[in-house]
């Protein structure tokens, strides 16, 4: 089949939804379908980018055929890039969708695609409503989901927050595992590489800091820790990833808690040939998000099978079974300190197996049979 990823790639430093992109068009060329993505020229206006820069340094994949076409903010772009597309006849496009600010951009060009009466629209939607919540998202959403024919959901919280704007064809199917960053290596190793010490226990917070992700909660619950009595108490978390907020409120509370010798800090954007070493260096990775959908967090964790401790908020619970997988704790201080004193307490080898057996479940395989299923059904 001829498949048409639309959504944000080299070189854009999209996070997840980039990484998403670039090894779900790999799963569809090892399976034999000829498949490229169609990314942004520009995804953000700069004013609106909180973080440092869009574009990642690393050289572009030699294995990816990538189009960078899309302006989302100039419609005249829309009509050209959605009439090269109807032109190609693609037989599946899957558009990403995770802000209603793309909603007038990728809508229009799905509609002009449309035209061709041939290709089969599908959204993979990371978000219906928005963590942070701006003026126009429900019409914004409301546009964008008209041409859509089906959708892939990876929670619970968004296939519900979909059904609250329409009744079309929605799967849900589990977030699957990044497992192109690299094979897991030793805990020493990687400590190595990051200047780590290997008696030093490690709670890993990664990726972008942005309010919802709760930071904030975490460096109290690190306090908390800190002025047990118990062997934990010098634990040390380790920050890393870019600050989408304003560095100085957080930079203020760890003063204010007097922890800093209780964090490592590396705050900068991490590249993808970095990524294996600070998860393969933690203890644990921890989520303890205000709310949220999924995390791309979740599944590299399980690719480099490393316990966690997550909140109990949106889709998170689902992918890691309380008590096996890692702990669920409440969105509060009091509690995320309670679970990380449990979890040392029980160990890594608690974890592990029933992390091992659940790590079967996420493949990028089962995320492909469902874009094929609900791409065929009417």
């Amino acid at each position: 089949m001829h498949v048409i990823i639309i959504g944000p790639a080299h070189p854009l430093r999209g996070g997840g939804i980039t990484t998403f992109n670039e090894r779900l068009a790999r799963q569809f060329q090892n399976e034999g379908h000829h498949t490229s993505i169609y990314s942004f020229s520009l995804q953000y206006p700069g004013f609106l980018f909180p973080g440092k820069s869009q574009f990642t340094d690393e050289p572009a994949p030699k294995d990816l055929d990538i189009h960078t076409r899309i302006n989302s903010v100039n419609p005249l772009n829309w009509l050209l890039v959605g009439n090269e597309i109807k032109k190609r006849r693609p037989d599946i496009i899957i558009v990403r969708y995770w802000i209603p600010l793309m909603g007038p951009c990728l809508g229009t060009i799905l509609r002009i695609i449309k035209k061709n009466k041939h290709t089969r629209i599908i959204c993979i939607a990371d978000n219906i409503v928005p963590h942070e919540k701006r003026f126009g998202d429900k019409p914004f959403t409301r546009y964008f989901i008209k041409p859509v024919d089906a959708f892939i959901t990876m929670s619970e919280k968004v296939l519900a927050d979909l059904r609250s704007f329409t009744t079309k064809k929605a799967l849900l199917v589990p977030h699957p595992l990044y497992d192109n960053f690299g094979e897991k290596i030793s805990k020493e190793l990687a400590r190595k590489q990051l200047a780590i010490g290997n008696e030093q226990k490690i709670i890993l917070f990664f990726g972008f800091i942005r309010k919802y992700k709760g930071l904030d909660i975490l460096l109290d619950a690190i306090k908390i820790v800190k002025d047990s009595t118990l062997p934990i108490a010098n634990c040390q978390l380790l920050i890393a990833g870019e600050f989408y907020d304003d560095p100085k409120l957080y930079n203020e509370q760890i003063d204010r808690l007097g922890i800093r010798n209780n964090l490592i800090l590396h705050t900068d954007f991490i590249p993808d040939s970095e990524v294996k070493n600070y998860l393969c260096a933690a203890d644990v990775v921890i989520q303890p998000y205000r709310n949220a959908t999924q995390s791309g967090v979740t599944p590299l964790a399980y690719h480099f099978e490393v316990p966690m401790i997550v909140t109990n908020v949106g889709g998170l619970p689902a992918m890691v079974p309380d008590n096996k997988v890692g702990l669920v704790a409440e969105p509060t201080a009091a509690s995320l300190a309670e679970k990380i004193i449990e979890y040392f307490d029980k160990g890594e080898n608690h974890f592990l197996p029933h992390l091992l057996e659940e790590k079967k479940k996420f493949s990028w395989t089962k995320m492909l049979e469902s874009i094929l299923e609900v791409a065929n059904s009417k």
